[in-house]
């Protein structure tokens, strides 16, 4: 076992000369790191790593009177620890600074706050008492802790059709596929959580049909269930392929708690497999199953993987960085059928591969709505509070199109920071708040040992300005549409990465310092 290492930096409590305004220090107490942060005359000193992934804070960006982590942007409040920003959900700790003899010193940590300040109520706003959450994703799970954290005290039922309680999906197709990563990471929360915080979670109850004029939800085994407010978070689902002799040879998606454990079951015996698709899921699993040592080749239609997200050069460099671990593309080609062991290509080409993944995208589970009369437009419709039509229901995550300030378009997003943080949002708008959901997507791509960070969203662009070096795996990319960003990728500069959010807020009218939670 490796020796415990003291956290870097200065030990606080024995004073330190003053940081500059919006300046950071990183330092220790005891044996915890601790970032103290000055703004203006007022010094705040926090835990300096996020609790998400355990990123450095202290290479992060003071926005406000908050900063923001570099790795996968949670913010963090500097007075308070509360992590008001997914994907982090729980707070990081505070301690007490004082001045003495021009000095700075950090005492005593503070006690967390069990519960945020309660949401400000628009004056014609209700307060509901039963609350229903339909799905067990990051938008239901990220709603319900919202819920709760803001004093919320009434019924709050959460339904789900799947085995395993809401887990870290980005982990299923990265550390936790690739086996660098235990079981007890996945879930979001433990067993026990729901029951302390008073969170009816049921597990293998789908929802049959939901019924807006009667305000109940009607499961599968008949069981109603009445509510003043709901959320919709019933995500995707997997496009599943039709292939000639996929009734033979077994096809694994990607999408629950139970497909990765099959994929990895199925891993242990294999030694090729063949993935279908070039997206994200597709190139995550692909790096994966390398990870676990088996032959992996990519077949997909496209000239180059992800050039529709991220443009030629970085799509280029996709290729290389998986072609230099082994993989294989067979690229502007496809599947025509399968038989036990072995895929045929359209080309003419047969591959051996004992493990067969999909990963060709996902489509919005929009059937509840559908029948429920709720408006749809690929997906489902929802003004910027993330409500429907119906009264008292809200729709969240991979479901919902929303009206986004960015790019001035609806649209919907399959992003797992966006779903958390709709969840948030709507959390507060189902207790009154009307805060208007403005958030910048963001998501990020983990491929071997090097993460890619995407804020903005940009369905085409005319121009692609390109800082630093693509394949040196330094640059940020923008994408520009007559002049004006859209988005920004980038590997290796997270604050640059962190600006531009920063930026794109302002310019949608969102400073720093206006947060919505």
């Amino acid at each position: 076992m490796a020796e415990e290492t003291r956290p870097e930096g200065p030990d606080l409590t024995q004073g330190v000369d003053a940081p500059p305004d919006g300046g950071m220090l990183l330092g220790r107490v005891g044996d915890e790191a601790v970032l103290l942060v000055r703004r203006g005359a007022e010094f705040c000193a926090i835990g300096a790593h996020c609790t998400h992934y355990h990123g450095p804070l202290a290479e992060g960006l003071l926005v406000g009177d908050t900063v923001r982590c570099p790795w996968h942007h949670a913010c963090f409040d500097l007075r308070t620890g509360a992590a008001v920003r997914a994907p982090a959900l729980a707070p990081v700790p505070c301690w007490t600074v004082v001045e003495r003899d021009g000095k700075v010193f950090v005492t005593g940590k503070k006690e967390t706050p069990a519960r945020a300040p309660r949401v400000q109520r628009a004056a014609a706003a209700e307060s509901p008492q039963r609350i229903v959450i339909v799905g067990g994703g990051a938008a239901g799970l990220a709603c319900a802790e919202m819920l709760r954290r803001n004093g919320y005290e009434g019924r709050l039922v959460m339904l789900s059709d799947d085995t395993a309680a809401p887990v870290d999906r980005p982990n299923l197709s990265k550390d936790y596929l690739a086996g660098n990563a235990p079981e007890e990471w996945v879930p979001l929360r433990p067993a026990r959580w729901y029951g302390e915080n008073g969170i009816d979670l049921r597990l293998r109850r789908p929802v049959r049909r939901l019924d807006p004029r009667a305000r109940e939800v009607v499961l599968a085994d008949g069981e109603r269930i009445a509510y003043d407010r709901l959320l919709l978070a019933t995500g995707a689902e997997p496009v599943r392929l039709s292939i000639p002799g996929d009734d033979q040879a077994r096809v694994h998606l990607l999408r629950s708690l139970d497909d990765c454990r099959a994929i990895i079951a199925a891993a242990e015996g294999a030694r090729r497999a063949v993935v279908i698709g070039a997206s994200f899921i597709g190139l995550e699993v692909a790096a994966s199953l390398r990870a676990r040592k088996l032959e992996v080749h990519v077949v997909a239609p496209e000239k180059r993987p992800l050039e529709r997200v991220f443009g030629p050069e970085m799509g280029d460099f996709i290729r290389r960085l998986h072609e230099e671990h082994g993989v294989v593309f067979h690229l502007e080609d496809s599947v025509a059928g399968l038989e036990p062991g072995r895929a045929a290509l359209a080309s003419g080409a047969r591959l051996d591969a004992e493990l067969v993944v999909a990963g060709v995208g996902v489509r919005p589970r929009t059937a509840l709505a559908e029948e429920a009369g709720l408006a749809l437009d690929r997906g489902v419709a929802v003004n910027e509070y993330l409500e429907t039509g119906a009264p008292g229901v809200f729709a969240a995550g991979d479901v919902a199109r929303w009206p986004d300030p960015h790019s001035a378009a609806r649209i919907r997003i399959e992003h797992w920071v966006v779903a958390e943080r709709q969840g948030q949002a709507a959390a507060r708008n189902m207790l009154g708040a009307r805060e208007p959901f403005a958030e910048v997507p963001f998501f990020w791509s983990q491929h071997y040992d090097v993460p890619i960070n995407y804020i903005g969203h940009a369905q085409g662009w005319d121009a692609l300005e390109i800082e630093g070096d693509v394949a040196a795996r330094d640059c940020l990319i923008r994408y520009k549409q007559k002049g004006r960003t859209l988005a920004v990728a980038s590997i290796a500069r997270d604050v640059a990465n962190l600006q531009a959010e920063v930026a794109m807020e302002r310019e949608a009218g969102r400073g720093p310092g206006l947060s919505a939670w």
